[in-house]
């Protein structure tokens, strides 16, 4: 996993180096449309490896997918507005129809090959098809589920990856100091060689900056749970059928559990962990909690720090004056007007 990552990250930093070609140049570049086709790029050749073109266009689809549902949020409320011949839910209907059409014809490819005698292939969909060997037994997936499984790992591992380094390259053009220090952590772990497991590990300033961007900027800003059977919570009684809405962006700006500067960027507030950084370490949920926890939630955080270690040790770089603060949400949070920055050569 650990190469791929380095073989997509180190493909954009390249093309970057175009845009910049020697030391002490700069650029204006727009790094967020970068950043979602290296995530996306990331995501299929670990998910889909050989089948890597395949998984390109469910990237696409999934994208649009995820514009469409935010779009019909509002009106769920509705009884049964998902099913009215709208012309966007009849393209909700098409775009789930053709990402199971193209992941079916990639199991089938996968199955054929299987039986030809051919080796697995070591990414996502090889290692859940081998699983589904294990059916005979009972204890495998089956092709449904298989199907969920690789659409839920592709939005997880895609999405929250995204959001999380483009908002961490706008905190840290804003601020040096901890740009800076990241930069140095990188070097004196590196130095000129590859980024690898065991060097990501210690990372420690690296960490605490990605801790205080997804506490400033979590990957879901709230979070929904169904209550299947009563349930005591505080002075509240809850009935069976009610559903529980958790603001995490909320929950991630309250004074009251991370002190008055809550609203600031103080990445030192993780220097002891995540359990000192607060009052209640259950208030850190950028990737939920519990069983239901993202499931992308390590992909993303090593993918981040791998990219992040490459785009450091090569760029300086700072908010553009073209840029726009605008968050918004399209089930994540993203920069509505891009992430416009100023890339130095180092």
């Amino acid at each position: 996993m650990v190469p791929t990552f380095q073989q997509s990250c180190s493909e954009v930093v390249f093309q970057w180096e175009k845009l910049v070609p020697e030391k002490g140049t700069s650029c204006e570049v727009d790094v967020w449309p970068w950043i979602v086709n290296l995530t996306g790029d990331v995501i299929s050749r670990t998910a889909f490896g050989s089948s890597y073109k395949e998984g390109q266009r469910i990237f696409i689809l999934q994208g649009e997918l995820a514009n469409l549902i935010m779009q019909a949020q509002g009106k769920n409320y509705i009884p049964g507005y998902r099913h009215f011949p709208t012309r966007n839910n009849r393209r909700i209907k098409a775009i789930v129809r053709e990402i199971q059409i193209i992941l079916k014809g990639i199991i089938s490819n996968r199955e054929k090959a299987r039986d030809a005698g051919e080796a697995p292939s070591d990414d996502l969909l090889g290692l859940l098809l081998e699983s589904n060997l294990a059916q005979a037994t009972g204890n495998g997936l089956t092709t449904e589920e298989i199907l969920e499984e690789c659409k839920l790992f592709y939005f997880a591992g895609q999405e929250t990856t995204s959001v999380l380094l483009a908002w961490t390259m706008v905190l840290l053009s804003q601020h040096q100091d901890w740009q800076a220090r990241a930069r140095e952590e990188v070097i004196q772990v590196f130095g000129d060689r590859e980024p690898d497991i065991e060097g990501i590990n210690h990372l420690k300033v690296m960490t605490m900056i990605i801790y205080e961007v997804l506490r400033l900027y979590p990957p879901l800003i709230q979070m929904n749970r169904a209550i299947h059977k009563e349930i005591k919570l505080g002075d509240l009684t809850l009935p069976a059928g009610v559903q529980v809405n958790m603001p995490v962006l909320l929950i991630h700006r309250d004074t009251k559990l991370w002190g008055d500067d809550a609203a600031e960027f103080k990445p030192e507030r993780f220097k002891d962990g995540i359990s000192k950084a607060t009052k209640n370490h259950v208030c850190f949920l950028p990737f939920g909690w519990g069983p239901r926890i993202c499931i992308g939630q390590n992909f993303a955080l090593l993918e981040a720090k791998i990219a992040l270690a490459l785009i450091l040790r090569r760029f300086f770089f700072e908010l553009s004056p073209s840029y726009v603060h605008a968050p918004y949400t399209v089930i994540t949070i993203h920069p509505h007007f891009g992430a416009h920055l100023i890339l130095n050569k180092l």
